[in-house]
């Protein structure tokens, strides 16, 4: 059955179980970056750069400061006046830039914390239910249960009553409006107060601090020269800025311009930015200056055509390849498309500790061997689940279990996914997002042990791929009902593999084995479908004695 999977008595017992959503197909990205380094900078180019960044990002943050200020009540006049007041301290198009990357940073914290809101509900929620339950009170697979001892009741009461003032205090915010907004970041700012935590000195922190506060970036216009006037960028790589209005003396060039030294070639995509420039698309580019490793960086980004989506049943042709995300490796399994699985499980190891970077060096070679091993295997999709913790990671939901509470939320499931989708996009590949529920569950329990041999280990996650990939097929993700008892009729049993619909024969009974030796069908090799007409009870009850008895000839036309 294609589309959305029906729940089965054996899968769910007595137990209520949630509706599982309709497997998709996540449309590929509609925005590409890249980045290169500026090298060879002179001195003077980089003291104009930092003189550059620092007076437009002041004018940055009292532009954010009065945006914040309008709150709800911004409009497109309120815009205006904020451009006009700036274009006379730097130029029209540097205030275009500054005012709306304003409005987009108003507009993220506005999401973030109506995000936030929902999370102090859910706690506020879960508080609430395990405060209402007897001291002791067990809980279930699905709920928790009530506090161990009255201190901890105590102690989770007036948790719940600091949660519920907070929550007051973000909703008054959000209905008004209000937001909090830190230019640098938030987590920077705190470090200055804990620079030994932090492994930085004084100074160290304050070049940071200043640098994440700098403003250098400017949006594209289609049909200017090289598809951006403020930040150009030559086909050949040269990089021009257009100074403001009070730094126009520091120019090299004419137009107030200042040439940097530097010369670009973005070694990704450079053929498709060298062609949208020498057409005069647009083209953002952003400098952003490295303060640990003392360098410069461009990064350049643009918007490409919305590729359309291939159907779902283009993308199931050629069977597929579940993918299950885990701590510290991918668990990935290839099933024909009829849900088969093909082969033995593939496990993509990566290492999710030490730095940012690290971290995101790791995902993207093990998403590569992913992407490399789907494409060997001559599928079209790869399956995943469409993980999203946000729900789930609260301490007020798994309560003393830390160590599972910090597993979920140190797997970058955004990240990932996002970074999985844009790669799958460049190797020719789709993804299909699937819901997630009991998929460990149920695939441990269906595909598990019948999987493993001797020369093949299977784990939980090897199965819940399998269990993925047939949930994005349209298949349940149980195995057809297993043979049954060697006391029954049929001794062998039904199959147990996966078949096409409409194939004649996939659930017919085999032949018994006193039968199979006088099959003419089964020596010459025909197709098998039920078994013959037993024979008959005298001669079973004379086999049972223990007499040979002669079958009766059969006779073929």
């Amino acid at each position: 059955m294609r589309g959305a999977v029906t729940r089965t008595s054996h899968q769910s017992g007595d137990r209520a179980l949630r509706p599982i959503a309709v497997p998709y197909i996540v449309p590929a990205p509609s925005g590409v970056a890249v980045r290169d380094r500026l090298k060879g900078l002179s001195g003077r180019d980089e003291e104009v750069l930092r003189l550059v960044g620092a007076h437009l990002g002041r004018l940055a943050s009292s532009d954010l400061k009065a945006r914040c200020a309008d709150g709800l009540g911004h409009g497109a006049e309120a815009w205006a006046v904020r451009k006009r007041e700036l274009t006379g301290l730097s130029s029209s198009r540097w205030a275009g830039a500054i005012t709306k990357a304003s409005n987009d940073q108003w507009a993220l914290a506005r999401r973030c914390q109506a995000a936030h809101v929902r999370s102090l509900e859910a706690g506020v929620r879960m508080l609430a239910y395990r405060l209402s339950l007897p001291i002791g009170a067990k809980g279930s697979r699905r709920a928790p249960g009530g506090y161990r001892s009255a201190g901890e009741w105590f102690v989770k009461a007036r948790r719940l009553a600091a949660l519920r003032s907070r929550l007051e205090r973000e909703r008054a915010d959000h209905a008004a409006g209000v937001v909090h907004v830190v230019r640098g970041g938030r987590r920077l700012l705190g470090n200055r107060h804990n620079l030994d935590t932090a492994r930085l000195t004084e100074h160290e922190w304050r070049q940071r601090w200043e640098a994440e506060r700098w403003f250098l970036a400017a949006d594209g216009e289609s049909g200017k020269r090289f598809g951006n006037e403020t930040i150009r960028l030559t086909p050949d790589g040269e990089v021009s800025i257009k100074l403001p209005a009070p730094l126009a003396h520091l120019a090299n060039s004419k137009h107030g311009r200042y040439i940097l030294a530097s010369k670009v070639a973005f070694a990704h995509r450079g053929q498709e930015w060298r062609q949208r420039v020498e057409a005069n698309q647009a083209v953002a580019y952003r400098i952003h200056h490295d303060t640990d490793r003392g360098r410069w960086y461009l990064t350049a980004s643009w918007q490409r055509p919305v590729l359309k989506t291939i159907p779902l049943e283009t993308a199931r042709a050629n069977g597929m390849v579940g993918v299950d995300t885990n701590a510290d490796h991918f668990a990935a399994y290839r099933l024909d498309r009829h849900g088969n699985p093909v082969g033995g499980p593939h496990r993509f190891f990566y290492d999710l500790s030490g730095s940012a970077d690290h971290r995101d060096a790791q995902i993207r070679h093990a998403i590569t061997q992913v992407l490399h091993w789907a494409k060997s295997c001559g599928v079209a999709a790869i399956a995943i689940e469409d993980l999203d913790f946000t729900a789930g990671k609260t301490r007020e939901k798994h309560g003393r279990k830390k160590r599972f509470r910090q597993l979920i939320s140190g797997m970058p499931t955004g990240k990932l996914k996002a970074r999985l989708i844009s790669m799958a996009a460049e190797a020719g590949q789709w993804i299909v997002a699937v819901d997630p529920a009991y998929t460990s569950q149920w695939g441990g329990r269906h595909w598990q042990k019948p999987l493993v041999s001797p020369r093949r280990e299977m784990s939980r996650h090897d199965a819940a791929g399998i269990a993925i990939g047939r949930r994005a097929l349209g298949y349940p993700i149980r195995r057809r009902a297993a043979p049954p008892p060697h006391d029954q009729s049929d001794r062998v049993g039904h199959r147990t593999v996966q078949a096409e619909p409409g194939i004649r024969g996939r659930e017919v009974p085999r032949p018994p084995v006193t039968e199979r030796a006088h099959d003419v069908r089964t020596r010459t090799g025909a197709t098998r479908g039920t078994r013959e007409t037993s024979a008959s009870k005298t001669v079973r009850d004379a086999r049972s004695a223990g007499t040979w008895v002669q079958d009766s000839l059969l006779i073929i036309d």
